[in-house]
This record gives C-alpha cells, structure tokens and sequence, in this order.
C-alpha cells in the first residue's frame, strides 16, 4: 500500500504523488502542489456561521470586511476536506508540503515503513 493518511480526509499517494480524498479516492493534483487547488472552494460570509449575537453595531459576529471563510471539498464526493479563516485578499495558505524525495527515499532505505495508512519508523 502506497498510500498515507495526512488529515482525516486527506491521503498522500506515493505510488502516483497525488493528494487523494480518503473517502471516495478522488486524485485532488500533485502531491508537490497545495491540495487545495485540486479542491472546490467556497468563499463564505462569516456572518452565515456566526450569527449576531445581539442586535447592535457591534454584535460579536465576524466583519466580512475582516475575515472570509474558506471551505475546501473533493470535487468527486463534496467531502468537506480543510476549512480556513483568512483576511480577505489573503492567498490560500500552503499547510501541507512533503518533501517526497527524501520520504521516498527513506522508505526504499526501510528507515520508515507504511502501516495500515501510518508512516512508523522501522524497527
């Protein structure tokens, strides 16, 4: 098995280096690429999320103006993979990046093993 499990939804598949939804197997792009191209995106309001709390100016939800809410889903399932709070104008953020030479690398040295979807160090 060439694949590992990254986030709950989200698969490493070394055999093809392709992010993978986990649920339906769906190649999202390049695993040297940001996951969350291969994704649909939403752009929410976060005032859709949070709520008002109370009816003033100032009301304890999210300005749009401040803050967007970004939803990421597989295109194939419409599993919900990533979510993110970002300024509006702010680009998508890049939280995983593998160095897949060197994990590949350490794998065919059997420095590591894959287990049941987990990179354990071998013993």
């Amino acid at each position: 098995m060439s694949r590992i499990r990254m986030t709950e939804s989200i698969d490493l598949d070394l055999a093809d280096e392709m992010w993978r939804c986990n649920r339906c197997g769906h190649a999202l792009v390049s695993a040297r690429e940001n996951y969350k191209k291969g994704c649909l995106i939403h752009n929410r309001d976060p005032r859709e999320i949070h709520s008002p709390l109370i009816e003033a100016e100032y009301n304890f939800a999210p300005d749009p103006a401040w803050i967007r809410i970004i939803e990421f889903y597989c295109p194939q399932c419409g599993t919900q993979l990533e979510t993110e709070y970002l300024p509006p104008g702010h680009p998508l953020t890049h939280d995983i990046e593998i160095d897949l030479d060197g994990l590949k690398a350490r794998l065919a040295r059997q420095e590591l093993i894959i287990k049941e979807g987990h990179l354990e160090v071998a013993t």
